[in-house]
């Protein structure tokens, strides 16, 4: 038996959500005819209470274009250093954008609007302009998190104040949706531009959304293209995305308590510790003792053994629920996890 969990993104289209694909009337996106698409991207923009939305191939380059569209070169962008703008987009930031990262540190991936204080920059011509927000909602590396409502929206009423456009990568912003029963708008009311991801989660096979103003949503189309991000036929994702918007959204209860399942049984094997009252959606880290070896090395013997995982530190380990992953996988999971680790 093989156990897929390295991530959200390992799920394959199922059947009902291939035929939503192969059916879907398809037009070209450049010139702004996909019918399926065009759909999508209002339903989307509606969804998160903006005035317009823009689909991509991937959350990155969703992140990336809503940080093109709101800055320019030699500009600062605040945020938590455990962000995936950070450590996993490849620079991006700077590279394509010309900016630099202003940094904080806070349990779970949360900071404060004493935080944002600290950072900002004075009108000094030796500094860099602050000039953006950003937070992460679910938090990968804190979690799976789910920022406090108050506090998010404190944090970005500060970063308002100073001037600061807000940008919330919202990659798996459908988890916080679901777990704490705040609508869409509601998570997205102090926000400039968001963007969501289709394929963590909700089954996709690829697809992003960036949603904002009209004005701000004209300019991430710009980009989109210089980016190389515009594509033709989009409505053969979009029908995927709509299909998962409609049966896949609300499912995502059932991966949050899988999750918090495996993490009490992980606390139940020696020589492992998780933190279950953080296990609040569908990511599960856990420490292990140094007396069993290290992250990447587990995860080796665990693949061979087939359950597929990560390290993402030496000695922390990430599992992740999916609509992929049965109750049944996951007993197997935990029995070949004691096996090892006896």
């Amino acid at each position: 038996m093989i156990v897929d969990l390295r991530s959200d993104t390992v799920t394959k289209p199922t059947r009902e959500m291939l035929e939503a694909m192969i059916t879907s009337p398809v037009g070209d996106d450049v010139w702004g005819d996909d019918p399926t698409l065009n759909a999508l991207q209002d339903r989307c923009a509606a969804m998160f209470g903006k005035e317009a939305a823009c689909f991509v191939p991937s959350g990155t380059m969703a992140n990336q274009l809503a940080i093109r569209a709101q800055t320019q070169p030699g500009d600062e962008i605040i945020l938590h250093q455990e962000s995936h703008i950070v450590r996993y987009e490849a620079g991006g930031a700077a590279a394509l954008s010309g900016c630099s990262f202003a940094t904080t540190t806070g349990d779970k991936g949360f900071f404060t609007s004493d935080d944002v204080h600290r950072l900002i920059r004075d009108e000094d011509a030796h500094f860099g302009h602050s000039r953006l927000l950003s937070l992460e909602n679910t938090h990968n590396r804190g979690g799976g998190s789910i920022w406090p409502l108050e506090q998010l929206t404190d944090v970005c009423k500060t970063a308002h104040s100073f001037g600061l456009a807000t940008h919330l990568d919202g990659a798996r912003i459908w988890h916080a949706i679901v777990a704490t029963g705040i609508d869409a708008q509601t998570w997205a009311k102090p926000f400039d531009t968001i963007s969501a991801c289709f394929s963590k989660g909700l089954g996709c096979p690829a697809g992003s959304v960036v949603m904002g103003s009209k004005d701000l949503i004209h300019k991430v189309h710009r980009f989109r293209k210089q980016f190389g991000g515009t594509m033709r036929q989009t409505g053969i994702l979009a029908g995927a995305a709509n299909y998962a918007l409609d049966h896949n959204l609300n499912r995502l209860e059932e991966d949050h308590q899988l999750a918090k399942f495996l993490a009490e049984e992980l606390n139940t094997i020696c020589g492992i510790t998780c933190n279950v009252e953080n296990t609040e959606t569908n990511l599960i880290f856990f420490d292990i003792d140094s007396s069993i070896g290290d992250g990447p090395t587990l995860c080796r013997q665990l693949t061979e053994s087939g359950v597929l995982c990560e390290a993402l530190d030496p000695q922390r380990i990430r599992f992740v629920t999916h609509l992929g992953v049965s109750k049944i996988q996951i007993d197997h999971a935990l029995a070949v996890l004691k096996k090892l680790c006896d």
